[in-house]
């Protein structure tokens, strides 16, 4: 009898077997303590937490990993958002992919500059006689050093803002489910920011290589451990001149959606849950987001296309108007390299049916008073749009959760 795939479990035994295929990452009992003790504190304080999850997920693809599949994610979104929950108020567990993007640092870490370039170095004072001049930070970049430093320090010296690291998609697996159940006592006042760009498929560790994938044909008495099997390997017998080099298939499973373990099994009673839904074609985006929204009973899906992400995105969510556009006006846009203006609004006019012009959400007001920039000299960051709104569906959100009628 063949064994069913994680697809055909239920969601609470697809979560046991795919937990117990890998061992828990060696550094959870640390995040575990540094979190139960970083929510006690916010807990006590009547704070609301958030969540937050960025950048990519790694998929090993030998147990002692050499190789892995990959994705774009640098962790912007998430770096970004943290900043502007620190901004209103929040308490931030950053749970990010290691090297990704950090709130503050990412003003100078992923700069076009070296961080070098932001420095020099000073003459040295009369009295020290000495050639070597204190490092300083250049006349140009002092304002605005000075204020991402500030609020760097602020958060920190007040214990705001928590970074775990994980770098697999079993690591952020594990880390999510632990950090959803510490979060319980914060009930409706916790908000999980779901941005990290997770795998959607993966190696099960009971098939994993445990040494690195030759890419060679070794001999027989060498070849002890495989990914793959033998009638998998395409060594080039169709070509006209075969190699000896081995051309790799590898067959994935999909990673088991626990997204909906989160809503109904892990996350706080009452608690606010967002995810974020991207594609590259715009008919599907707002169709997928939907999707998403009805098959994990997120309370908000913020679909954004990888060409307009950092111009726009939809908030969709179960009560109405169910979808609504937020846009940078085109006067205040950041540069992009991969962006494609001319895609701006074209998802929301793909899901209009009788052909009508499509009638983005008037965001210039909102954009013009949205003096908390960062990060970018000839634009504003979307994320200045984003969380002030999402804030006001989270305190939405708890007031119906703790309000008392009156008799």
């Amino acid at each position: 009898m063949a064994t069913p795939s994680l697809g055909d479990m239920s969601p609470a035994d697809a979560e046991s077997v795919y937990f117990n295929e890998y061992p828990p990452p060696k550094a959870l009992p640390k995040h575990e303590a540094l979190a139960r003790a970083f929510i006690d504190r916010h807990v006590e304080a009547n704070r609301r937490v958030v969540l937050v999850t960025s950048g990519g997920t790694t998929v090993p693809l030998e147990a002692q990993t050499v190789r892995f599949i990959d994705n774009f994610s640098a962790g912007t979104r998430g770096a970004t958002s943290a900043e502007y929950f620190l901004q209103e108020g929040y308490a931030v567990i950053f749970l990010h992919r290691q090297y990704s993007l950090l709130p503050y640092s990412r003003h100078y870490s992923h700069s076009t500059n070296c961080f070098l370039d932001f420095m020099d170095e000073a003459p040295a004072s009369d009295s020290t006689q000495s050639d070597h001049g204190p490092i300083v930070v250049r006349d140009e970049y002092q304002h605005q050093m000075r204020d991402v430093l500030r609020k760097y320090r602020y958060a920190k010296q007040n214990n705001l803002l928590l970074l775990l690291p994980f770098t697999t998609v079993s690591e952020y697996m594990f880390e999510l489910r632990s950090l959803a159940k510490l979060m319980r006592p914060l009930g409706p006042n916790a908000l999980f920011y779901l941005a990290a760009a997770v795998s959607d498929f993966f190696i099960p560790r009971s098939r994993m290589a445990e040494h690195k994938i030759q890419s060679s044909e070794l001999p027989a008495h060498l070849d002890k451990d495989s990914a793959v099997e033998p009638d998998d390997i395409y060594t080039g017998e169709n070509e006209e001149q075969p190699s000896q080099r081995k051309k790799l298939v590898i067959n994935l499973d999909p990673v088991p959606k626990f997204l909906h373990r989160l809503v109904d099994g892990w996350a706080p009673d009452g608690s606010m849950v967002v995810s974020f839904k991207l594609e590259t074609d715009p008919s599907l985006l707002v169709y997928k987001a939907r999707t998403a929204l009805q098959r994990y009973s997120h309370h908000l899906v913020i679909g954004n296309l990888l060409s307009t992400r950092k111009w726009e995105v939809v908030f969709i969510t179960p009560d109405p108007p169910h979808e609504r556009w937020l846009r940078v006006p085109k006067a205040r846009r950041s540069k992009s390299i991969s962006g494609v203006e001319d895609q701006v609004g074209l998802a929301e006019a793909k899901k209009k049916s009788d052909g009508s012009a499509p009638t983005p959400e008037k965001t210039e007001e909102k954009a013009q008073a949205a003096t908390r920039q960062e990060g970018s000299s000839d634009g504003i960051e979307i994320e200045t749009l984003i969380i002030p709104e999402l804030v006001k569906l989270h305190s939405t959100m708890i007031e119906k959760k703790t309000h008392k009628p009156t008799s």
